[in-house]
């Protein structure tokens, strides 16, 4: 193990019950406070003060008037009896118990009874119907904090907000030990809903190998942010990390390296389902990808018989890319990728399966079309929606497969015709890229990437030929040719993580470089509590 995953993977996203003291919910028979209208209007962040740091911006934002909720000894906190709300209602409780010293009882409703909600209460809703898919609306007053949404993914990300609402101080362990204080919310109204339905990142855990630990680190960076898919990138030429029991040496030879010559590792089937559990509680979902046909040293040299030559070739630890191929011609090659596909579809909840398909040297263009033709219809039959990288786009896809746009000069005629769309420009959203010339981690074949590049884009820019529906949302990929742990993969992903947060979650009309500059240093203080090691970007403000 690189790296304990400590506080941030313990309370980041919180699922804090493990960071105090559990507390039983008291029942008692009342009725859920009645919701409060939202503003009509999209408000632009000057609605706010922007020293809020929220980060992303809400949909909309309304300042309200009073002094705000004084969260304290008296403060309860009522939610609706379901299961998904009464565990965010019990992390609502754990947060404040760590900002505050307070811990708050939880009570959940009692259909049809009527009984008075005292003043300093918090609750925590359902309430169908109300609010737009992931979304949620947080009402504060001085009497009270309502946070409501229609599904339990939208009380989720609202939780995030009333995170970045309360004092950065509760992220520090030592807080538990200092005497208790009051926290102040401030006055407000949000209707907040994000602006597309994929918000990612990926982990290259291929290149070199990332702990269940390290993996679980990611996740709640992304859950901090309101993303809610991480991509596994779990096969390529210097290593094959994830087990599939009909063909152990995949792992037992392909996992036993990586980039420079380390040891590698693998994930057994049961942790690999533990980083998809930990994940789907924070509402994200995990998506897996075997790269191929290239990129496939790894298995190559752990199965001579999937080579045209019936010769393994040896193990890869260096960086260079378009060397491999698997054997497209043979069927033998298509009931391998059936049993992995087939074992991985089985442990994953989530509808897709990354194949891969970029960068492939060694094929004609027609044998690559017919492997990713026949490809999808292996992925399909598992029951998934294959994603492959934008040269797929050239092969005739099924009406449910997905094409991730890398290449910024990439050729938008085939993009446009693709089903749907993930965007990726690597010259806008590749977190490996250095942020100057002066960046020690990182390449720049995309170009330098500093906090401004990655967030002053707009989505619907990138392919204006396609159709707005085909567009799903972002991704920003962190390959690990130069990282070889977690305080690495954090140093180039944080604050650029953050800006592609925004860009996939608020709308176009709310974002501004000046203002996300200013909220974004407002993190600083959080970030640092929590032992995050981010690049402290020179045209950033940061408290």
């Amino acid at each position: 193990m690189r790296m304990r995953v400590g506080r941030l993977a313990a309370c980041l996203t919180l699922a804090l019950a493990a960071c105090a003291p559990a507390a039983k919910p008291r029942v008692q028979p009342v009725t859920p406070p009645a919701v409060a209208a939202a503003p009509a209007t999209t408000t632009a962040p000057t609605a706010m003060p922007v020293s809020l740091g929220l980060v992303p911006w809400p949909r909309e934002l309304a300042a309200g008037t009073g002094p705000g909720l004084d969260v304290g000894p008296a403060s309860k906190i009522f939610v609706t009896n379901a299961p998904a709300a009464l565990r965010i209602a019990g992390d609502l409780a754990a947060l404040v118990a760590r900002s505050t010293g307070f811990r708050p009882p939880v009570t959940p409703f009692v259909p049809g009874v009527s009984e008075f909600v005292p003043p300093g209460s918090l609750s925590v809703t359902l309430v169908p119907g109300t609010t737009l898919p992931e979304g949620y609306q947080l009402i504060v007053e001085d009497s009270r904090l309502r946070l409501n949404a229609a599904a339990p993914a939208g009380l989720f990300y609202g939780l995030q907000t009333i995170r970045q609402l309360l004092p950065y101080w509760g992220e520090y362990d030592a807080i538990l030990f200092q005497r208790p204080r009051p926290a102040l919310i401030p006055p407000l109204t949000i209707r907040d809903a994000p602006r597309y339905e994929w918000r990612g990142a990926m982990l290259d855990v291929a290149r070199h190998f990332f702990t269940v630990d390290d993996v679980k680190r990611f996740v709640d960076l992304l859950a901090l942010h309101k993303m809610n898919r991480l991509h596994l990138h779990l096969a390529d030429d210097q290593g094959w990390r994830i087990e599939i029991k009909k063909w152990p040496d995949l792992t037992a030879k392909g996992g036993a390296t990586e980039v420079g010559g380390g040891a590698g590792g693998f994930y057994t089937q049961a942790q690999y389902s533990d980083i998809v559990a930990y994940a789907a509680e924070r509402f994200i979902t995990i998506v897996p990808e075997i790269d191929m046909p290239g990129h496939t040293n790894a298995a190559l040299s752990s199965y001579a018989e999937l080579n045209c030559s019936g010769q393994a070739p040896p193990v890869f630890t260096g960086t260079e890319v378009g060397f491999s191929a698997l054997c497209v011609g043979m069927d033998f090659t298509y009931l391998f990728i059936d049993d992995v596909v087939k074992e991985i579809a089985a442990i994953t909840p989530g509808p897709y399966f990354h194949m891969g398909g970029d960068e492939v040297k060694k094929l004609t263009p027609a044998q690559y079309r017919g492997f990713v033709e026949r490809v999808q219809t292996i992925v399909q039959a598992r029951g998934k929606q294959m994603i492959g990288w934008d040269e797929v786009a050239a092969a005739t896809l099924l009406p449910t497969s997905v094409v991730q746009h890398w290449r910024p000069d990439a050729a938008h005629g085939e993009l446009a015709r693709a089903p749907h769309l993930i965007l990726s420009p690597g010259n806008r959203t590749y977190l490996d890229m250095k942020y100057d010339d002066d960046t020690a981690l990182g390449l720049k074949w995309a170009g330098l990437i500093p906090v401004r590049t990655a967030y002053d884009w707009d989505p619907a820019a990138i392919v204006p030929e396609a159709p707005a529906a085909a567009v799903l949302g972002v991704e920003a990929p962190l390959w690990s040719e130069t990282i070889a742990n977690m305080r690495d993969a954090e140093f180039l992903a944080m604050p650029r993580l953050a800006a592609i947060a925004e860009v996939g979650w608020s709308p176009a009309a709310a974002r501004d470089w000046e203002r996300f500059r200013v909220r974004l240093g407002a993190q600083g203080p959080r970030w640092a509590a929590l032992g995050i090691n981010f690049y402290r970007a020179p045209d950033i403000p940061w408290k």
